[in-house]
């Protein structure tokens, strides 16, 4: 008798297009991540950012348990390993690159490179996944792009030197973790990918939380937890993203990540944006906006 998998409860939702959901489900993950990336501002600056990076993962492990046990391990067995660890290693890598140059860059250089990343998605797609190359998301991408240098650019520096280049390596590396996560979703629920995410850069990234280690205190590991929940959420709504449409369909809203960082930004630390902060929002939203209509209608082709 053949044995079947069992099933994940599927989480309901309205009906939309798949352009359209995989825009929302890409816009909430970047509510998430601003709401996760501002906790771990803060926590970074109390323990080494190496071993914050182990406990995110490995606190977004312990939030899956609960999950995991109700429906029994093997329903969270992926269709073939070497995917996953793939994934894990490339984006394990990508994060030490990042928190290498992080400490030597403003955080206007950081924003600007960091917003690189969905330019390399979309290129990515269409060599390595063979999307077709449309137009309007093309469009939508670069003028999101425009809108963040019109935020960042005056305040962007050249003292940067080789960090800056740490830190742009650290793009492409991201964009290769979002394109196996697309190629993942064809086999894998989107519940799958997230644990096996949280397994895998909890520890390929143990060895360098072990050398930096300090024990963090009851509060700290509250935060870890509520980052956990934040952080399995943010990657889940990434995942139904990339599996409802294109993965160059959801990368232009990425961009309305600069809005909730700046609406924290003032609300966390009283940090008032500035005209370019208004001004280059103003061009995110109104192109994201053209791009979410145009997929509404199916208009795009």
């Amino acid at each position: 008798m053949l044995l079947t998998r069992p099933r994940i409860p599927a989480l309901p939702l309205p009906h939309f297009a798949p352009g359209v959901q995989a825009l929302g489900w890409m816009a909430a993950s970047g509510f998430v991540f601003a709401i996760l990336n501002t906790m771990l501002r803060v926590i970074s600056l109390q323990l080494d950012p190496l071993q914050v990076q182990f406990l995110r993962y490995f606190a977004g492990l312990i939030v899956m348990i609960p999950f995991i046990a109700r429906v029994g391990l093997r329903a969270y067995s992926p269709n073939g390993l070497v995917g996953q660890l793939w994934r894990g290693v490339i984006h394990t890598s990508g994060m030490m690159l990042w928190y290498m140059a992080l400490p030597h860059l403003t955080l206007a250089d950081t924003t600007a490179i960091g917003f690189t990343g969905p330019i390399f998605v979309m290129i990515g797609a269409v060599l390595a996944l063979g999307e077709r190359m449309v137009w309007e998301r093309w469009i939508s991408a670069l003028v999101g792009f425009a809108g963040v240098l019109i935020v960042v650019g005056p305040s962007l520096s050249a003292s940067g030197g080789t960090y800056d280049l740490i830190m742009l390596g650290s793009s492409p590396l991201f964009a290769a973790s979002a394109l196996i996560t697309k190629a993942l979703t064809r086999r894998d629920r989107p519940e799958v990918i997230v644990v096996w995410q949280c397994i895998t850069i909890s520890l390929f990234s143990l060895p360098g939380a072990v050398l930096h280690w300090t024990w963090p205190s009851a509060v700290q590991w509250a935060v870890f937890l509520g980052s956990g929940v934040l952080g399995s959420t943010g990657h889940y709504c990434v995942t139904r993203a990339l599996g409802a449409a294109d993965a160059t369909a959801t990368q232009s809203v990425k961009f309305l990540d600069l809005l909730w960082m700046t609406a924290l930004g003032l609300l966390v630390f009283g940090d008032r944006p500035t005209a370019s902060t208004l001004a280059g929002g103003v061009v995110i939203v109104a192109a994201t906006t053209w791009l979410a209509r145009r997929e509404a209608r199916g208009r795009i082709r």
